[in-house]
């Protein structure tokens, strides 16, 4: 039998490889096929989160706003039953959702602001700061007084946290950023703003409960009050502040009316042409202190 010449072995080189290539491109192919078809059947995978220092988002946050609101309106303050709810929550939620959490903006909340915003009655704003607890409990026995949180839009977001991520589903409900992680994160953007419009709206009279029992002292700077609230006051609408420094019952007396942060708040509001009057321990708060506290030598009715 003739060996076969070069062309021919050429020939049945290229058919054997012809032969092998094929059906691994095709093999190849098929696989690729199924991956993308796979991948289009579940949808868009999220991305790892990142992890934050603070909470994650409060489960059934839409639930929770919407049966707030819906209970302000109806019940807290009846005067806004005009207030569109749906739209509230809607607005709340294109404020934060798919975003990164760190690069939240006025913008993004102003819609909300300007639909949820609503008037406060002339001498009961009350603000606060490091008194959280003693404060509410007073308003809620007192109902005399407004702080933030009995606004709509304080009522709405007390107590819970929230936060975006640029994939799906657009909320992170692991973890969400501290303020000393970034200070545009959805929370303290959102209370920030809601903080500007309460002292904007705030008229004739109004009061502050400061606690006397830090040891850095009553009033702070960095903090909202200090840094937001009394800077956005229209001196033009307000008669006087009055500051209640409060002392805990059984805590220490770090400060009174007479010391270095409060003569540093007085100074502040005199450049606004404000005055400030100064009461230790404010009897009213004083007494509800001492539902928990009755033999404490400050409860006592000569004292």
């Amino acid at each position: 039998m003739p060996f076969p010449n070069s062309s021919t072995r050429t020939r049945r080189h290229k058919l054997i490889l012809a032969a092998t290539i094929i059906p691994l491109v095709t093999l190849v192919v098929v696989v690729l096929l199924v991956v993308i078809i796979q991948g289009r059947k579940e949808g868009p995978k999220s991305e790892i989160l990142l992890e934050w220092r603070g909470r994650g988002t409060t489960p059934h946050l839409r639930e929770i706003v919407l049966g707030r609101c819906y209970n302000y309106v109806a019940t807290v303050n009846s005067e806004l039953r005009n207030k569109d709810c749906l739209k509230i929550w809607e607005l709340f939620e294109k404020a934060f959702m798919y975003k990164d959490p760190c690069s939240i903006t006025e913008k993004d909340y102003q819609p909300l602001m300007d639909m949820a915003r609503h008037s406060i009655p002339c001498n009961k704003s009350l603000f606060w700061s490091k008194t959280g607890n003693l404060v509410h409990r007073y308003t809620k026995a007192n109902q005399d007084f407004v702080t933030l949180e009995d606004t709509l839009l304080g009522y709405i977001a007390d107590g819970i946290s929230w936060c975006g991520d640029p994939s799906s589903p657009g909320i992170n409900y692991k973890s969400c950023p501290k303020w000393t992680e970034c200070e545009s994160n959805p929370g303290t953007i959102y209370w920030k703003m809601a903080s500007k419009m309460f002292a904007e709206a705030a008229c004739g009279t109004i009061q502050v409960m400061l606690n006397g029992s830090i040891e850095t002292g009553a009033f702070r700077n960095d903090s909202i009050f200090g840094s937001v609230e009394i800077r956005n006051l229209n001196s033009d609408k307000i008669s006087g502040m009055y500051v209640w420094l409060m002392h805990d019952i059984d805590g220490p007396q770090s400060e009174f009316c007479g010391g270095r942060s409060i003569t540093v708040l007085k100074e502040i509001l005199k450049k606004q042409k404000i005055r400030v009057f100064c009461e230790d321990n404010y009897r009213p708060v004083q007494l509800l202190q001492c539902t928990s506290s009755p033999e404490h030598t400050a409860c006592k009715a000569c004292s």
